[in-house]
């Protein structure tokens, strides 16, 4: 398996801007295509197959090396930037980009903008990345392929570290959700990490709402016999930015989001979750 690896910038540019005196441009507002493949669109197309979906806040920085990376995908590619209560210039890269622009004035909260770019999407396709990481096209096309030859729901197939003690809470519990589902072989695989990539039929009977809680979606999917499938290893655990000091600020929120998804098993299988009860004899008990 390939590990993504992060874009640098060609030095040689920097140096010959700096000996002409002229300083290297802001890459806030730097806009660039990659010259060997000149196929690449710069706008969007009018009849996508593909739509990627990435919810961005405060990331001028990289949004352009994002949105670069997610039209390479596909000839056929709409790029939707949910612009998530930014107060950079996330929002004007992104239209300066060609990409289709939502803008937010105040945060929508975790996820909740894969939903609103699932709504505006026209492709038959729907591929989701982040904007905090840039991971190349020929990482994300694995998703796109697998959607193509009948894969409902295209998972990463990364798991998180699992050879250290403790393991994290987030991973047991991602574990957990999938083996009650009957999908032990999924390992840790999860909606909760990007890349990801949907069907339209998916879309349609999940719902674009169920996807701002990624665990909650997944177990619809799973539930309503959607082809669920880990197709391809991209280690993001390695592209996301550092964690802030004393943990993982999200941990609560996805623990609980796992634990939404397994009330709504529950409230669809039973208090067991679809599986039976052994030879107990309740009844009797006073």
């Amino acid at each position: 398996m390939r590990n993504v690896q992060r874009l640098r910038p060609r030095r040689s540019v920097a140096r010959r801007a700096s000996r002409r005196g002229v300083q290297p441009a802001d890459p806030a507002n730097r806009i660039t295509y990659r010259p060997s493949e000149p196929q690449i669109p710069r706008d969007n197309h009018p009849n996508p197959l593909v739509s990627v979906i990435i919810p961005a806040m405060n990331e001028a920085g990289k949004i352009g090396a994002v949105i670069a990376e997610a039209r390479a995908v596909h000839p056929e590619t709409e790029v939707i930037v949910v612009a998530n209560g930014c107060k950079d210039q996330t929002a004007s890269v992104a239209e300066r980009m060609g990409a289709k622009v939502l803008s937010f004035a105040e945060p929508l909260g975790n996820d909740v903008g894969r939903s609103v770019g699932a709504q505006a999407a026209k492709g038959r396709i729907l591929l989701f990345t982040d904007s905090d990481m840039v991971i190349p096209s020929g990482e994300l096309r694995p998703f796109v392929q697998a959607v193509l030859s009948g894969v409902d729901v295209a998972l990463n197939d990364y798991t998180g570290p699992v050879d250290r003690s403790p393991v994290h809470r987030v991973i047991l519990a991602k574990y957990t959700l999938n083996t009650i589902l009957g999908r032990s072989d999924l390992r840790g695989a999860s909606l909760t990490a990007v890349p990801h990539a949907l069907s339209r039929r998916a879309l349609d009977v999940m719902g674009a709402r169920e996807l701002s809680i990624p665990p909650k979606a997944q177990a619809a999917a799973m539930s309503r016999g959607l082809r669920v499938e880990a197709v391809y290893r991209v280690e993001v655990g390695r592209l996301n930015p550092g964690r802030t000091t004393g943990g993982d600020p999200l941990e609560m929120l996805v623990l609980g989001d796992h634990l939404e998804a397994l009330e709504a098993v529950i409230a669809e299988r039973g208090v067991r979750g679809g599986y039976h009860d052994g030879g107990r004899r309740r009844s009797l008990v006073r």
